[in-house]
């Protein structure tokens, strides 16, 4: 049997469970996005699919967005993905057992810079029992560097960004920022610690308009606004409008994965609230994170952006050096900048998914 092409149509199940918040959803939906947009057909099947009033407003040519419940009777296709370790339903499995040949089946994983990442990607996971025994399934890790699977990233995304008239898409939205007056975007989880960083970004003297993402920032951020700064909520925005957020703005404040990831594309500074864990697991997954993308940075710059991005979290004092870090974003802006090129040479994760795909697919015949 030949190897098939990369460029050749395939169908792809994605499969997404929404946990407490909707960045699996955003994630699942971008990944489904970029490979249909790339030529492939994809079904996106997902328990809570709310949210694509607003993250997706407008149907996607070779996407189906469905729901969860409706795979239980659905063949599956060439490639099945359960983004995040979300259980599949035991029908489907069995249906991919019977399947011949048998889809290629791949567990995305979260994104994470830790060391454990470079060893698990790529690893099969043969399955002695249950509804998928004599299955293999695969870990794919998304990450930072080339032993990963790489970020998500559409075709020229970073050509788009820098051709962006970042300026003129505030003001067509009434949301421009006045002359002299900096911007930011704050996106962010209900613990974060409100009082310090806006005391932070007063204290330099400088103005700022703060552009509230919908959520804990929009209830608990105008009532504590300091001398010089002000505050717009926003609606809640499409994937596309976001990113366009980002590309506008001299700071953005970010959480989870999918605007964690944005964020980085969009080549600014960037305050990164990771999502907590009981367990303490998000710290050392902050620090390795702050470790890559600090790399190369004045040794000053980098202790600094530290201090921030574990006071933000939670996870120390908030400092001097913490203040400094929001007063000096020119520094902040270089690394964004040098950060992004280094991630833009990698290959992305839908060109690393396929090219897996097509590999394992020409295995198994």
């Amino acid at each position: 049997m030949a190897v098939p092409s990369p460029q050749a149509t395939l169908q792809w199940d994605l499969f997404c469970r929404v946990i407490d918040n909707h960045g699996d959803l955003g994630v699942s939906l971008r990944l489904g996005r970029d490979l249909a947009l790339r030529g492939e057909s994809v079904r996106l099947w997902c328990d809570d699919l709310s949210a694509l009033a607003w993250m997706q407003p407008e149907p996607v040519p070779g996407l189906s967005c469905l729901p969860w419940e409706q795979s239980i009777t659905a063949a599956p296709g060439d490639v099945v993905i359960e983004t995040f370790g979300c259980d599949l339903p035991e029908p489907f499995v069995r249906a991919m057992g019977r399947r011949q040949p048998p889809p290629v089946w791949i567990n995305l994983e979260y994104l994470s810079a830790e060391d454990y990442v470079e060893r698990s990607h790529g690893l099969r996971s043969p399955q002695f029992s249950g509804p998928g025994e004599g299955l293999d399934k695969w870990f794919f890790y998304p990450g930072f560097n080339a032993r990963t699977g790489g970020l998500l990233r559409e075709p020229a995304l970073i050509d788009t960004i820098q051709a962006f008239d970042g300026q003129a898409w505030l003001q067509a939205r009434g949301w421009a920022p006045t002359s002299g007056e900096r911007v930011l975007s704050l996106f962010a989880y209900p613990q974060a610690p409100w009082d310090a960083f806006l005391d932070a970004l007063a204290q330099h003297g400088e103005r700022w308009l703060l552009l509230l993402c919908p959520g804990a920032a929009q209830q608990a951020v105008p009532p504590r606004l300091r001398a010089g700064q002000r505050a717009l909520a926003l609606p809640y925005l499409s994937q596309s409008d976001y990113d366009r957020l980002l590309w506008s703005c001299d700071l953005n404040l970010v959480r989870g994965e999918d605007s964690f990831v944005r964020a980085q594309w969009a080549g600014r500074p960037m305050l990164w609230q990771i999502y907590f864990q009981d367990d303490g697991a998000h710290g050392p997954k902050l620090d390795a994170f702050l470790k890559a993308a600090w790399s190369g940075a004045a040794a000053s710059v980098a202790q600094e952006a530290w201090a921030l991005a574990r006071a933000w979290n939670g996870l120390a004092p908030w400092t001097d050096a913490a203040d400094r870090a929001l007063s000096q974003l020119a520094p902040a802006t270089d690394q964004a900048r040098r950060w992004r090129a280094g991630l833009g040479e990698q290959t992305d994760l839908v060109t690393a998914l396929r090219g897996f795909v097509s590999r394992e697919r020409g295995v198994s015949g």
